[in-house]
């Protein structure tokens, strides 16, 4: 989301599906200024990406656009736009196409797509390596290959003549070659040679990048990692980022590297805090607060919003966090006068307010404070917590887990007209997990007043007395020859989705079923019996007519059913519809074979070593499967891809077996 120049009173919002929507500041309600949605191809990371108006706009009426199209091949193009009506809407048929950059046919990912004018007038491009895991194209990646535009920053000057219909090379461009006028870089690179439109070089992916507006105007660019390291760096002229050489300041694949020459980034978090970097801006808005001059981003996955204040990190690099949201952060916005705000993926807009004091975390540090439990004995949960079970449960390393939820006094839980239930605020969740007899883990999931959810994971002690809040994730060696993973608190929210309403597995079909109750003896179904105290609204008085999901474990489902159950609860949370991942795969257990988009589909993100014949789910054929090959797996491109360090072997039979048996789609 931008504004225009000078132009305090509209919004306009960027639609990945090819629409830009235009917002009054004081009357929010959207409406069209430009569709070209038949120009863009969508799907993973590719779409509408990026949008800049020219600096002396509305005087220029050129407005740039930046997307993904594959009318004759896949690529990246950027592309000038004229106003009409005096700027009210952008006319798609002034289209002048500036840059064409090709991209890897076989990848979804790694577009990168932002686009901005720098403080000198230029025009700037942020583009991915093309996507390919890391391992694509030539020694050391697109990245570090000067000879294809893909994995940089470029700038060109699109010129101040309105009617202009091309670009040039900046001569001071870091890689200019006065000796070839006119020389510009092919759409898909060159054999020898530079592009002289690379302004930098070794990113992986630039997700979102701005200038400081501040009197230093540094550039500041977002790199999405690979499986272990976020990045930012302050982007210079000429700068190498590392990429595909390394992930951050870490090593990463160093084959065909000189080592030398290669920019650390000025802050990096890991995986622990999030898996998906967002770019924002450095904060020089109004409000009182001594954030003023900072820089002000978050994760997409985790939901994270950090700012780099260098001297008060815990480590060189370490940001500080400010907020931990619920929301998929897919880009930021920066008002005119300096105010910042949040884009969420899920559709909604959020303007930042910065405290003037303090943040504490409420967690308290044992498990027997919480109130969850009994303090006594927090091996038995406290009076009110009622017990579920679930269908299908979700692989957790072969750990035994029980289950209760807790609800404010008078509150239901609401049925939804799919089969998910939603909770109201101050909604607690509570997991054991047992290795044996042995309590390792308790978690508690709860909606805060805010509406928002949290994570937080509780360490038993050996004595089995009490467990110990544990900040920011750990592994643990049990003594048994087994790690076990405890989650950090973003990690909680990467599995826990926005898309998959984040308290998953309780949903009607999960909870069909009978259970008997401890505190009661009795045996009942788990629908009735929530019906019956008051916490299903609407009531379900007829659990037969509800849908069932069955175990994966019980032999006497069919089999498409059991492995269907299976990828729903290990799988669904985020391979959904506007799932929060580069694939469009949906294995909800409700879409058809034919609907998921992953049955008989090319891999967008490599073939895994399995080859030409690979394909998400190849029917009849489980070797040529990608969904069954990354479950069998614990290495970077295992799924799930946290939180857990051994195979589910019953889990993958099963999925060789359905897969095996298919015979179409």
């Amino acid at each position: 989301m931008l504004q225009a120049p000078n132009d305090n009173a509209r919004w306009f919002v960027v639609e990945q599906g090819g629409v830009v929507q235009k917002l009054p500041v004081a009357n929010p309600v959207k409406s069209v200024f430009i569709d070209i949605t038949g120009r863009v191809d969508g799907g993973g990371e590719q779409g509408l990406l990026g949008l800049a108006f020219h600096p002396n706009f509305p005087q220029d009426p050129r407005v740039f656009l930046s997307y993904s199209n594959e009318d004759s091949g896949r690529v990246s193009r950027i592309s000038a736009f004229r106003t009409l009506d005096n700027g009210a809407t952008l006319d798609p048929g002034t289209e002048q196409i500036l840059l064409t950059v090709s991209q890897p046919a076989a990848e979804n990912n790694h577009k990168g797509g932002n686009i901005a004018f720098g403080p000198d007038g230029m025009l700037y491009i942020g583009l991915g390596d093309g996507g390919g895991g890391g391992d694509n194209h030539g020694t050391t990646g697109n990245g570090q290959r000067l000879t294809t535009m893909l994995g940089k920053m470029l700038r060109i000057n699109v010129g101040s003549d309105p009617n202009g219909t091309t670009y040039t090379v900046p001569t001071d461009n870091p890689f200019f070659r006065s000796t070839v006028p006119g020389d510009k870089c092919p759409a898909a690179g060159r054999a020898s040679d530079t592009c002289p439109e690379i302004y930098a070089y070794g990113l992986r992916n630039p997700w979102r990048w701005s200038f400081d507006r501040g009197g230093s105007h540094e550039l500041w660019v977002a790199d999405v990692g690979q499986g272990t390291w976020e990045e930012v760096n302050r982007v210079t002229a000429g700068g190498n980022y590392g990429w595909r050489c390394r992930e951050g300041a870490h090593n990463f694949n160093t084959s065909g590297c000189t080592g030398s020459g290669l920019l650390d980034p000025d802050v990096e978090y890991d995986h622990t805090q999030g898996a998906s970097i967002t770019g924002g801006y450095v904060y020089r808005g109004t409000q009182n607060t001594n954030l003023v001059g900072r820089y002000v981003f978050g994760d997409f996955v985790s939901g994270r919003i950090w700012a780099w204040i260098p001297e008060s990190a815990q480590s060189p690099r370490a940001p500080t966090e400010l907020l931990d949201t619920s929301l998929n952060i897919s880009s930021f916005g920066q008002s005119n006068d300096g105010e910042l705000y949040v884009v969420n993926y899920g559709g909604t807009l959020h303007h930042i307010e910065f405290e003037t004091g303090p943040v504490s975390n409420p967690a308290p540090a044992q498990l027997s404070q919480t109130g969850c439990v009994v303090a006594a004995n927090p091996q038995q949960p406290a009076p009110g917590l009622i017990p579920y079970a679930i269908n299908a449960p979700f692989w957790s390393d072969g750990a035994s887990k029980e289950r209760w939820l807790a609800l404010p006094d008078g509150q239901s839980m609401t049925v939804r007209t799919d089969g998910d239930w939603d909770f109201p605020n101050r909604s607690v969740l509570m997991k054991n997990f047992r290795v044996g007899t042995r309590l390792i883990e308790t978690r508690l999931l709860m909606r805060h007043p805010d509406g928002s959810w949290g994570g937080f994971t509780y360490e038993w002690n050996a004595q089995q007395t009490d467990a110990t809040l544990l900040e920011g994730g750990a592994v643990r060696d049990l003594g048994n020859g087994q790690n076990w993973i405890f989650p950090s608190e973003a990690q909680c929210l990467i599995c826990h989705t926005q898309v998959a309403n984040l308290a998953l597995g309780l949903e009607t079909s999960q909870l069909n079923r009978a259970l008997t109750y401890t505190q009661t003896g009795r045996t009942a179904n788990e629908l009735a019996t929530l019906s019956h105290i008051g916490l299903l609204s609407p009531p379900i008085t007829d659990s037969t007519t509800q849908p069932v999901m069955p175990d994966p474990a019980d032999t006497t489902a069919t089999l498409t059913n059991r492995a269907r159950a299976y990828l729903h609860t290990n799988c669904s949370q985020c391979h959904r519809a506007n799932g929060p991942t580069p694939s469009n795969m949906d294995l909800r257990y409700t879409t058809a074979l034919n609907a998921t988009n992953a049955c008989n589909a090319t891999p967008t993100a490599g073939d895994l070593g399995i080859g030409a014949n690979a394909r998400l789910i190849a029917p009849g054929s489980a070797a040529n499967s990608i969904l069954v090959n990354r479950a069998n797996r614990r290495d970077g491109n295992a799924m799930p891809p946290l939180g857990s360090n051994r195979v589910d072997t019953d889990g993958v039979t099963l999925l060789t077996q359905w897969v095996n048996s298919l015979t179409g789609c």
